[in-house]
């Protein structure tokens, strides 16, 4: 079980080390990771944010072979972690994110992180009650990323117009530890009338029906429609919906805002957001020990779920 002290231990060093040594001390500290695209957010390995293990020689044979990896952390109850996404890039979340915290729905957090862009990772415990899926209010600029989800960690790099930037870690709470409320959180910041028009498209499952999805987004009106398009695409990746199923049914549904190519662009993007184990074009490469070695390998992080928490 990973404690609060060993994660404030781990991450009050991480931006000191090497990425490799990062890597190998959060395995040890009991917190799965796995590789990720030099100076990007993409899985390296085939199976993704699935593959991450907290087995320090798995994680020294990945970094001894891509040394310059970035560290990608799963997040929900595979990590016992949950992060809180705040974005700059089309929409300041900062103010969001206050405008939460000052309503009471986002507690103390467990540590901060900077961003190359200049958001937040804020880090908070996972439920330990019930799945939180991983959602994104894009209008408001925050992005939640739970069960299904991923998070880059320090001391992993962007390359932004040239210049490598590195995630940093800021303050770390000695504050006890309080979940998200996921589902007040999301309400707050995004309307449920966003939502709740398509909740017959739900299996008991949590799959999402992309038909039905389609359907309603063919019935949207002019203007934000990019954003609701988007939005339907996240919830079909986090419904582990294929992504040829999903681009196929969005694409046909009568779009006369979009080009094929632009809702095959966005639907692609959701898939990377969410980290959905179905990617429009795999960036993964085989590496030692990946998931195209067999089943075997998808141990750690099944066993970590069910014994995953924070004292």
């Amino acid at each position: 079980m990973v404690t609060r002290n060993d994660l404030a231990t781990v991450f009050g060093r991480l931006d000191s080390l090497p990425l490799p040594v990062a890597a190998r001390e959060l395995a040890l500290a009991g917190v799965p990771v796995f590789p990720c695209v030099p100076d990007g957010k993409a899985p390296l390995v085939r199976g993704g944010f699935h593959q991450a293990t907290t087995d320090p020689h798995q994680v020294q044979r990945w970094w001894r072979w891509k040394p310059t990896a970035n560290v990608g952390i799963p997040t929900g109850a595979a990590s016992g972690l949950v992060v809180i996404d705040v974005d700059v890039h089309h929409v300041d979340g900062h103010a969001a994110y206050a405008r939460a915290e000052r309503a009471g729905l986002i507690p103390a957090s467990l540590m901060t992180v900077t961003t190359p862009t200049g958001g937040r990772h804020a880090y908070f415990p996972a439920d330990p009650a019930g799945e939180q899926r991983s959602w994104a209010a894009a209008k408001a600029g925050i992005d939640f990323r739970g069960d299904g989800g991923y998070i880059i960690a320090p001391p992993s790099l962007r390359l932004l117009e040239g210049t490598r930037i590195p995630y940093r870690t800021g303050p770390i709470t000695t504050a006890a530890p309080a979940s998200v409320d996921a589902a007040q959180l999301r309400d707050f910041l995004a309307p449920r009338s966003h939502h709740q028009q398509v909740s017959g498209a739900r299996h008991a499952s949590g799959r999402e029906d992309a038909d039905r999805l389609a359907g309603w987004l063919a019935r949207q009106v002019k203007g934000d429609r990019n954003y609701k398009l988007f939005w339907a695409a996240c919830r079909l990746a986090e419904g582990n919906v294929p992504v040829s199923e999903a681009m196929d049914a969005l694409v046909r549904a009568e779009q006369p805002d979009f080009s094929e190519q632009e809702i095959t662009r966005t639907v692609c993007s959701a898939y990377r957001r969410v980290g959905a184990a179905h990617t429009c074009q795999t960036q993964s490469v085989r590496s030692p020990d990946s998931a195209s070695d067999g089943p075997a390998r998808r141990g750690p992080v099944a066993q970590t779920r069910a014994s995953r928490g924070l004292a």
